[in-house]
């Protein structure tokens, strides 16, 4: 065995996790879960058809970390209307996704990594909040959500 199998091995063991939840949930007729798990398999194999190979644990992560982005989007919205059940099913749906996605950095991490990227870049008005952006994103991408860290920046640099 090379060490280039050794490496696909260990590329698909968080899909495999994937794979072994929804027969779990399929196997108990848990809906939600199942329901989730699906729509994340879903998901990776588009992932994998548009790159044209198969998905790293870590790129597995950053598709999960969309999806829980997508259901925290949807809560959001389903709460402005008025629509407890459907935001019931969301929550339950991105908690079970969740644990497939990459750890958020807690809030005193992002003001870290703000404090540094404005320190790195001189940035002093908000003229310059793209490059801060820019800085912060490309380091922490699919660990912090950019509203919270454009809010931060803002809050910074006086916007």
């Amino acid at each position: 065995m090379t060490n280039a199998d050794d490496g696909a091995d260990r590329a698909s063991g968080l899909k495999e996790q994937i794979h072994a939840q929804m027969t779990a949930a399929l196997r108990a007729r848990d809906e939600v879960p199942l329901g989730a798990l699906r729509m994340l398999i879903s998901a990776i194999r588009y992932k994998e058809d548009e790159l044209g190979h198969e998905l790293s644990d870590d790129e597995v992560r950053e598709v999960a970390g969309a999806q829980v982005k997508k259901r925290s989007e949807s809560i959001e919205a389903f709460e402005r209307a008025g629509r407890s059940e459907l935001v019931d099913k969301e929550t339950a749906e991105r908690e079970v996704l969740a644990a497939f996605a990459p750890d958020q950095l807690s809030e005193e991490a992002v003001d870290a990594l703000v404090d540094e990227a404005i320190a790195a870049t001189g940035a002093s008005s908000m003229q310059q909040m793209g490059q801060v952006m820019g800085a912060i994103m490309s380091t922490a991408k699919g660990t912090v959500d950019g509203s919270v860290v454009q809010a931060k920046v803002r809050a910074k640099l006086g916007g």
